[in-house]
């Protein structure tokens, strides 16, 4: 089956297309193959197209790309040119979009209708950053390529689902909390998920079999207490501030510092939305970026500088989320990095993992400094032979991970006989 995954933002369209080979599988995954992938950026009059083939750029250029619809449309004319020169038809099977907010509705991926379409819609309020982004690449996925062929919302926040009422709740009044969905859903679950499989994969286990906690970190941070397959807690809650201190965001806070600052400051609601989401974080406390490699630079030679403390103060934010999670599964048989940070920093996760031999995690001083770059979906072990804890880096695909629940959401229904025309990658007219 030939999956085409997309994560569509604000102003970019991502993709891929997955290739499932059903005639060879193994403990628990088909053998996938991605021949395609590439991305749309900056959509508008300047946008920057780009698509790999078989890993090797095939076109890079920009254009002027108005819309998502636009961009979808773009998108599929670069596969059949792309495909017409290798002398090879793409037959496009079924279609996958990342969603970040799935509400208390959506608990795992759905396959889209018109009524999936308005409830995404509604849940705008929730994540009005990211699901506006996501709901503008599905109409143009329909509107571009027909309704002949199945597509399938997979949410962030379903992941997380699996959830028990403990982690998922806080201790308000429940009736309120009823009332306005106030729980906590979770976040980057398509990130965390494929971090888990790559380290199934990596050490030759089923998922089934492990507990696990991964650590999302980039711009955006979150970690993840997975067990046997299932997320049981992570550091994100009713929306991405809560949890590890981030570029931008504050991550954990005392909620009384909110009144506080309307009191002193005089500080509006949306105010001071934006200071805790926009102002602080790695930014807010260094007072120099919201990029970690320019904070540690700052911080070089500095251990008194505020550069330093926002690296100190993430690095220990990280560290205390693990120990609770491993109070949380028991123990764990291997922790996970992955994200920008957590791929490209080995400083950083040196000093998360330092102090941490109460637990076994024992990093290997040399494999760790050796990863400061990993292929999306491979992992490399950092941690010292036979610690009790182990530890990887892994490379995330999310648009694999898109693509594996398209998958598996598509093969539920009734088998659907669909007309040859209908998989191929031909541009269609607006619907």
């Amino acid at each position: 089956m030939n999956v085409l995954a997309i994560n569509s933002g604000s102003s970019s369209l991502k993709f891929k297309v997955v290739d499932f080979d059903e005639s060879s599988k193994t403990t628990a995954r088909f053998t996938t193959n991605s021949r395609y992938e590439g991305f749309i950026e900056d959509i508008g009059s300047t946008a920057k197209l780009m698509l790999r083939l078989a890993g090797k750029t095939v076109v890079q250029t920009r254009g002027n790309v108005p819309t998502h619809a636009e961009a979808v449309r773009c998108m599929m004319q670069l596969l059949e040119e792309s495909s017409k020169l290798e002398g090879r038809d793409i037959h496009i099977e079924a279609v996958g979009h990342r969603v970040v907010h799935g509400g208390e509705r959506f608990r795992e991926p759905v396959v889209i209708d018109d009524d999936v379409v308005v409830a995404i819609d509604r849940l705008v309020e929730l994540a009005p950053l990211h699901n506006p982004g996501s709901i503008a690449g599905i109409k143009g996925a329909r509107a571009v390529m027909g309704s002949q062929i199945p597509m399938v919302a997979v949410f962030d926040t379903a992941f997380h689902g699996s959830m028990p009422l403990v982690a998922t709740s806080y201790a308000i009044d429940v009736d309120l909390a009823h009332k306005h969905g106030i729980r906590r859903y979770g976040f980057h679950g398509i990130a965390h998920a494929s971090l888990a499989g790559i380290c199934a994969a990596a050490v030759n286990r089923p998922l089934g079999e492990l507990r696990l906690i991964t650590l999302q970190l980039g711009n955006g941070c979150s970690a993840t207490a997975i067990d046997r397959g299932r997320s049981v807690d992570t550091s994100m809650g009713f929306t991405p501030l809560e949890g590890l201190v981030m570029g931008t965001r504050s991550g954990d806070l005392d909620p009384a510092v909110v009144w506080h600052l309307v009191r002193r400051e005089g500080l509006s609601v949306d105010e001071i939305e934006r200071l805790l989401n926009e102002r602080s974080g790695l930014l807010g406390v260094s007072g120099v970026s919201h990029d970690m490699r320019d904070v540690l630079k700052a911080a070089e030679g500095k251990p008194d500088s505020r550069a330093a403390l926002a690296v100190d103060l993430f690095c220990y934010r990280v560290r205390k989320y693990i120990g609770a999670y491993l109070a949380v599964l028991g123990g764990a048989d291997a922790l996970v990095f992955g994200g920008g940070i957590g791929e490209h920093a080995p400083a950083i996760r040196a000093r998360i993992c330092e102090g941490m031999d109460w637990c076994g995690l024992r990093l290997d001083r040399l494999l760790n400094q050796s990863v400061v770059k990993i292929a999306p979906g491979d992992a490399m072990k950092i941690s010292e032979e036979g610690a009790p804890l182990a530890c990887y880096v892994a490379g995330v695909d999310e648009e694999m991970e898109i693509a594996r629940a398209t998958r598996d959401c598509v093969l539920k229904r009734p088998p659907v006989s669909f007309p040859s025309t209908a998989l191929r990658t031909g541009v269609k007219g607006e619907a």
